[in-house]
C-alpha cells in the first residue's frame, strides 16, 4: 500500500514540476551551423544539414528567437522596429528558414502569401520580367576589355609610383580608360 501511495505521490510530482522554460517559449533551443535549414517538406517542417534530412519531433527555437511549429509549418518572429508586435508566417512546400532566421521562400506565390497578398498578384497573373540594359557579351570580348583595362592601370600606377617631385600628367590614361569603361557598358 506504501508503494503505491509512494507511487501516485511521485507520478502527481512530476505531472506538477514545471516545464523547461523553452517548452513554454514556444520551441526548444537548438545548435545548428550555416548550413543548417529547416524545410516544409510533405506537409511538415524538417531539418536538412547539406543533404541529410532529419524530422524533426518538437518545436524549435533558434538562437535569434524565431520559433518553427514543426507540424504546422507556422514561424513566429520577434518583435523589431518594423514590427513591434512580432511577425507570424506559414511556410509553403519548399519554402525553408535558415540558421539566422531568414525565410526564403520556394515560389513567387508563398512569397506573396507570407506578405499578405494574393499568390498571383491583384490580377492573377505574374508580370513579365524584361531585363533592360547591357545583353550578353561574348566571354573573349569581355577578357579583351578586363586585360586592357589593367594594361591601362598598370601604366599609370608604373606614372604615380616614380617618385617624382612633381605630379605626373595622367590625363591621357583616364581618358582612354574612361572610353573603356563606356566600351565595356555599352549594349552589344
Amino acid at each position: 500500500m506504501k508503494r503505491i501511495l509512494f507511487g501516485l505521490l511521485a507520478v502527481a510530482c512530476l505531472a506538477t514540476a514545471p516545464r523547461p522554460v523553452a517548452a513554454q517559449d514556444g520551441g526548444f533551443p537548438v545548435k545548428t551551423t550555416a548550413r543548417t535549414q529547416f524545410v516544409f517538406k510533405d506537409g511538415e517542417v524538417v531539418r536538412r544539414e547539406g543533404s541529410q534530412i532529419t524530422p524533426l519531433t518538437q518545436n524549435v527555437k533558434l538562437a535569434g528567437g524565431v520559433k518553427i511549429n514543426y507540424k504546422s509549418g507556422i514561424v513566429e518572429m520577434p518583435a523589431d522596429k518594423v514590427h513591434p508586435k512580432g511577425k507570424k508566417l506559414t511556410l509553403r512546400e519548399g519554402d525553408y528558414v535558415r540558421a539566422d532566421g531568414g525565410v526564403v521562400f520556394a515560389t513567387p506565390g508563398s512569397a506573396a502569401a507570407a506578405r499578405g497578398e494574393a499568390p498571383n498578384g491583384p490580377s492573377g497573373k505574374f508580370n513579365t520580367y524584361v531585363e533592360r540594359g547591357t545583353t550578353f557579351v561574348d566571354p573573349a570580348v569581355q577578357m579583351n576589355f578586363l586585360n586592357k583595362k589593367v594594361e591601362l592601370l598598370t601604366q599609370k600606377v608604373n606614372l604615380l609610383s616614380q617618385g617624382r617631385t612633381d605630379m605626373p600628367d595622367t590625363k591621357d590614361i583616364d581618358a582612354q580608360l574612361a572610353q573603356l569603361d563606356a566600351q565595356m557598358k555599352a549594349p552589344k
